[in-house]
C-alpha cells in the first residue's frame, strides 16, 4: 500500500482561504475558516475578478469589433464602384460592436459596485453611469436601425404587405426612405 498523505480538512480550506484572500497570494489570514471575515474576503476578491473580466471582455470586444468591421470596410470599399456607398453599413458594424462592449461593461459596473463596494454612494454611481451608458445605447441603436427600438413592431407589421426588399433586415431599417410608392 502507498502512503497517503492527509491534510485537516480545515488546514485545507483555510490555505485556500488565504490564498484567495490574500493579495500576496498566499499570506496568511489571521481569522479562522468560519468567521465572517475570510468568506466576505474570497467572496470581495471572487465579485473584482468578475468585474475585471467584465471589463476586459467589453473593452476587447469593442476593439476586435472595430477591427473587423476596418477591414470589411476595406474590402467592400475596393470592391465597391464608389466608396461612399460601403459607409452607412460600417457605421452599423461599429456601432453594433460599441453596444456589445457598453453591455459588459455595464455589467461590470454592477457587479463592481454593488458586490465589490455596497454603498448608497456607489449605488448612486452606478444608476449615473447605468444611465449615461443606456442613454448611449439607445441613441446608437437609432442612429444603426433608423428608428426607436420600441417601434419595431410597428415597421415591421407595415412592412408585411410590401415587397421582400422593404422587409426589415439585420443593420438596416425596417422602412425605405427613398422610392416609395
Amino acid at each position: 500500500m502507498g502512503a497517503s498523505f492527509s491534510f485537516p480538512p480545515s488546514r485545507v480550506a483555510l490555505a485556500v482561504t488565504a490564498m484567495l484572500a490574500s493579495p500576496a497570494g498566499g499570506a496568511a489570514v489571521a481569522e479562522p475558516l468560519g468567521s465572517h471575515g475570510a468568506a466576505y474576503h474570497v467572496l470581495d476578491r471572487a465579485a473584482h475578478w468578475i468585474a475585471t473580466g467584465f471589463e476586459v471582455a467589453g473593452a476587447t470586444t469593442i476593439l476586435l469589433v472595430a477591427c473587423a468591421a476596418t477591414v470589411r470596410f476595406a474590402r467592400r470599399a475596393l470592391a465597391a464602384p464608389d466608396w461612399a456607398t460601403t459607409l452607412p453599413a460600417y457605421r452599423a458594424d461599429l456601432g453594433r460592436g460599441v453596444l456589445l462592449g457598453l453591455e459588459m461593461l455595464v455589467a461590470a459596473d454592477i457587479v463592481g459596485t454593488v458586490a465589490v463596494t455596497p454603498s448608497f454612494g456607489s449605488l448612486g454611481v452606478l444608476a449615473v453611469v447605468v444611465l449615461i451608458r443606456t442613454f448611449l445605447s439607445v441613441s446608437l441603436s437609432v442612429k444603426i436601425e433608423g428608428h426607436w427600438p420600441w417601434r419595431l413592431r410597428d415597421l415591421d407589421r407595415a412592412a408585411e404587405g410590401r415587397p421582400r426588399e422593404w422587409r426589415r433586415r439585420p443593420g438596416f431599417s425596417a422602412c425605405r426612405t427613398s422610392q416609395r410608392p
